[in-house]
């Protein structure tokens, strides 16, 4: 297992935890990159071996040195590698020769250089797999394992202190950045179990060493900072062993992609961007993203309380109204519940202490300084009839106060101690003695009420996603053939509705006369389209005619789209479309991007304005099932108006659903190939009436492999 010295021994656990550590261009100088782990290891106790190597001492800070990789006495787990890069590429490859399991690379003048570097870093990740050594780096800050005293870093971080361990790991893309969080959580008493910085993520990556960090017994919480995701298929897997491990994950990611050619083409791909995919991603894993450093720590120090209420409701008791409507308020922001207390309870508590609001939050006021047993009360009743899954007090600076603090401890210690299973929050203003003995009693102390709120919905939010039940499968379909190029909009559909992707009735026309006889089948009025491969966008050549309601306006019209046709000149055309206008449905937008790192991503939203300007959509991963689908469909803002919003009839959500999944599916079926498709608009009918596409667009990337 990992951080453990027995059993069998991945790599990453010979990086992580190893029992013997070589220092190649090792330093007598505690303060010189080469000498600081052997300093900062000799300091915390390391029992391991630690073994430098340099060529011109015999001895470094007291240990026996040696000359050269091939003079060691043993094969080390782990070397760290503090020398210029031309040399480190010499003894990466002796070492991996010698069987060494894994390399920390200090050194730089790697790929951040440029093309030169990157060929240089690329044969040091070619000489290490030819061995199964994995590296970690180049141009890294290193690693600390603060229960073994495995230093592997050379961070001036250390020198105001050494983590105390305990259950946060930290995985990051930067060095700096990643020993930041360090630095900020030993500050404010967070214990540490690992801190893992990866540099140019040439080999090991933050995916995998979350990956780690999920089956590391030391480890209980993953705090994660990243830039970008190099190896989806890794870091995909890591977040779900996380949640199958019940390991809360809390990452920072950063940075924003431009993606690319598609957003010309695609509303899909202009809507999607690398920022709203990685939101989808994460939260189908359960991983909370962090919008600042403060909030990943608050998060992170909550969660080591290892309780994740379900279905997560806000109860809160407060001495201040004032503080109860900004608990309010920031719970409402971010879709924290907060229902009212049952009638009788309030009228209990109103019996109680006449002048309270006993609604939530209970505003106990200052009354219950005098009497400290209502503290315990009110709690009692806040869960007990409540039923709230977290429980905030707010008792400010009063709660601090030497005359009050023992007697208040004695209380709430009581209230949590009698409901193990409910998350226990204060937010109190003391010195750090009074602080601490809260901690010890069990609560999570928190200055600011409105941190609070945002770290105890983090929470309910871990614990829903350990208690959700596995999705139901994706329904199957056969293989998907792609034509090899984009299809025009009435072949798209075509293929499409192989894979159960239904339209609205329709027939392609290639004269005035044929569009004529098919709206007369298909039953007036009609909608008349321009039918060319080559013209994605029709409505904004005024390609799209609607209300056509007799054969002289078709026929008319079909002249008119051909006209107008001639504003793309290059554009191959094969006619018009004709087809049956719905009414009473709802329009809708279904589409699917390729991302770069995620692969097939599919959107779901309400048509015109909610997603054009208010951009209320929301993403998922392809393929998934109905339920996913219709998870979806009803995260958007604007669901109630598919749901039947103001005595509107409820429109076909499950047809909808079904659609949606259908589509998910043939979108990871076709592969690369297929950039995107938008199916804009689809008509969500009444229920019972179904879904159909009225337009479609398969976008075909002809240079794909």
């Amino acid at each position: 297992m990992p951080g453990t010295e027995t059993g069998s021994r991945s790599p990453l656990d010979a990086l992580l935890a190893p029992r013997s550590v070589a220092v190649i261009g090792a330093s007598g100088d505690p303060a010189r990159i080469g000498g600081r782990p052997i300093a900062a290891m000799l300091e915390q106790g390391f029992a391991g071996s630690i073994l430098p190597v340099n060529p011109k001492h015999a001895v470094v800070q007291g240990l026996p040195a040696y000359a050269s990789i091939a003079a060691l006495p043993e094969v080390p787990d782990v070397a760290i590698i503090a020398v210029p890069s031309a040399a480190a590429e010499v003894a990466v490859a002796e070492l991996a020769e010698r069987g060494t399991r894994a390399a920390i690379m200090f050194s730089s003048g790697f790929a951040e250089l440029g093309e030169e570097g990157a060929a240089a870093q690329e044969r040091l990740v070619v000489a290490a797999r030819r061995h199964g050594m994995r590296l970690l780096g180049p141009n890294s800050l290193g690693l600390f394992n603060a229960r073994i005293g495995f230093y592997g870093t050379f961070s001036t971080s250390l020198e105001r202190g050494y983590p105390i361990a305990g259950p946060v790991g930290i995985a990051s893309q930067s060095g700096a950045y990643g020993m930041h969080l360090f630095s900020m959580a030993r500050d404010h008493g967070m214990g540490i179990s690992c801190s893992v910085t990866t540099g140019n993520e040439a080999d090991v990556n933050v995916g995998e060493l979350i990956g780690w960090m999920a089956q590391d017994p030391g480890t209980e919480v993953i705090a994660a900072y990243s830039e970008g995701i190099r190896d989806a298929p890794s870091f995909l897997a890591a977040l779900d062993l996380a949640r199958r491990n019940r390991k809360p994950v809390v990452m920072m990611k950063v940075g924003r992609s431009d993606v690319g050619s598609a957003a010309a083409k695609s509303h899909t791909a202009s809507i999607a961007g690398d920022d709203a995919v990685t939101d989808a991603v994460l939260s189908e894993f359960g991983v909370v993203r962090a919008r600042t450093t403060e909030e990943l720590l608050d998060i992170a120090r909550l969660a080591t309380r290892r309780v994740f209420p379900v279905g997560n409701t806000l109860g809160v008791l407060t001495v201040s109204g004032g503080a109860g409507v900004l608990i309010s308020d920031a719970a409402e922001a971010i879709g924290l519940p907060m229902p009212p207390m049952p009638e009788a309870a309030q009228q209990a508590l109103r019996t109680t202490l006449p002048f309270c609001a006993p609604q939530n939050p209970v505003d106990c006021t200052a009354q219950v300084l005098n009497d400290l047993s209502l503290v315990g009360r009110f709690s009692d009743a806040l869960v007990k009839e409540g039923g709230y899954g977290s429980i905030l007090y707010f008792f400010t600076h009063a709660g601090g106060a030497p005359s009050i603090t023992p007697r208040l401890r004695t209380e709430l210690k009581a209230a949590r101690e009698a409901y193990p299973d409910r998350l226990f929050v204060l937010s109190v203003l003391a010195d750090p003695p009074q602080i601490r003995e809260f901690e010890e009693d069990g609560f999570a102390v928190f200055e600011d009420p409105s941190r609070a709120v945002v770290a105890i919905h983090a929470m309910g939010r871990f614990g829903d996603a350990f208690a959700a039940t596995p999705p139901v499968a994706p329904p199957a379909m056969a293989p998907v053939a792609l034509p090899s190029r984009t299809p025009s909009e009435a072949e798209a559909k075509r293929i499409l509705a192989a894979a159960g992707i239904e339209a609205a009735p329709e027939r392609a026309c290639a004269t005035a006369d044929d569009a004529v006889a098919a709206a007369e089948a298909l039953g007036f009025p009609v909608v008349l389209k321009i039918l060319s491969p080559d013209i994605m966008h029709k409505s904004e050549i005024g390609g799209v005619l609607l209300n056509l309601a007799d054969a002289g306006a078709v026929r008319d019209g079909f002249a008119l789209v051909m006209e107008r046709a001639k504003a793309v000149p290059q554009a191959r055309i094969e006619g018009a479309l004709v087809a049956k206008q719905l009414s009473g449905g709802v329009e809708c937008i279904l589409g699917v991007h390729r991302d770069p790192v995620f692969g097939p991503v599919a959107m779901f939203g309400l048509g015109g304005i909610f997603v054009e300007v208010l951009k209320d959509v929301s993403f998922r991963r392809c393929p998934f099932g109905e339920e996913v689908a219709e998870g979806m469909i009803r995260l958007i803002r604007g669901a109630p108006l598919l749901l039947g919003a103001r005595g509107r009839p409820p429109t076909d959500i499950k047809a909808l659903a079904r659609m949606l999944s259908r589509l998910s599916v043939f979108a990871h079926q076709a592969g690369p190939r297929l950039s995107g498709i938008d199916l804009n608009p689809v008509f969500a009918m009444p229920e019972g009436q179904g879904a159909f596409a009225a337009d479609a667009v398969i976008d075909i990337a002809e240079d794909a492999a």
